[in-house]
């Protein structure tokens, strides 16, 4: 665990990104991105350490993926999750397009045909994905057990990512006040256990931007990784498998606000 400047009432002013230094990630990151190859060897070499992580307790985890992929992308580690004893699947909505509140909205729509009556569902997310979950979580509280990000973008929306100025043409949006829309929307909190996986060598995401200081109860923690990596990467693997299994013994009761 790390840790983070955590104001107690977050506003947003124009000194924002001056407080907290965020900025899209160096340039010069982005070679480090290629470590993704050397990540994957390491999980295979980790395969026979990572079987004998916490066994699960069957309960349904959902894998959301980051913008412009899909479930493929995080098959390993649902397969990971599952051989663990979760009921770990896929969203089931395709490709990330990248507009997490419609992707959100979608969710909701099937979310109840997806668990039992009282049933709480374990959201991770990778990067965009962990939007998603956030949002999920902040619309339907009663059916969110918990929620794992990982490189996700909290501050600013796409600002302060490399994607920004390409995210910001397609769509046709201003990048500040997207990231003002994205301010009022962390103001709702989240009030479920959070998690927060983030990489300072993340040439994708800010790492900056990554913390979330909006919920105070959130746990974050460090990993050294690329963020094509994330999904692949062992030591992110044992954290999720320890978290979860942290997690078992939880009643049906949410954090207050």
């Amino acid at each position: 665990m790390t840790d983070v400047l955590l104001p107690t009432a977050p506003t947003f002013d124009l000194d924002r990104e001056r407080r907290y230094g965020l900025r899209p990630p160096n340039p010069a990151l982005r070679y480090l991105e290629a470590r993704v190859l050397l990540e994957l060897g390491a999980l295979v070499a980790n395969a026979r350490e990572l079987r004998s992580e916490p066994r699960g307790d069957g309960r349904k985890v959902v894998l959301m993926p980051g913008f412009l992929a899909d479930d493929r992308s995080m098959w390993p580690l649902r397969r990971f999750l599952s051989f663990l004893g979760y009921d770990a699947r896929g969203w089931g909505l395709g490709r990330n397009e990248g507009d997490p509140e419609e992707l959100a909205a979608r969710f909701i729509d099937r979310l109840d045909a997806l668990r039992h009556e009282g049933e709480r569902l374990t959201l991770i997310g990778w990067s965009l994905g962990g939007v998603v979950a956030r949002v999920v979580a902040m619309r339907r509280r009663d059916a969110v057990r918990e929620v794992i990000t990982m490189g996700t973008p909290v501050e600013g929306g796409p600002k302060y990512t490399s994607a920004g100025s390409f995210y910001a043409r397609s769509r046709g949006i201003d990048l500040d006040a997207f990231e003002q829309h994205v301010h009022s929307l962390n103001r709702e909190g989240l009030h479920v256990p959070l998690t927060v996986v983030y990489s300072r060598t993340d040439a994708i995401v800010s790492w900056r931007a990554a913390i979330d200081r909006y919920n105070p109860h959130a746990k974050h923690v460090e990993v050294a990784s690329s963020h094509v990596g994330l999904g692949f990467n062992a030591d992110v693997w044992r954290i999720i498998a320890r978290v979860l299994h942290a997690s078992r013994d939880e009643t049906s009761a949410v954090l207050s606000a």
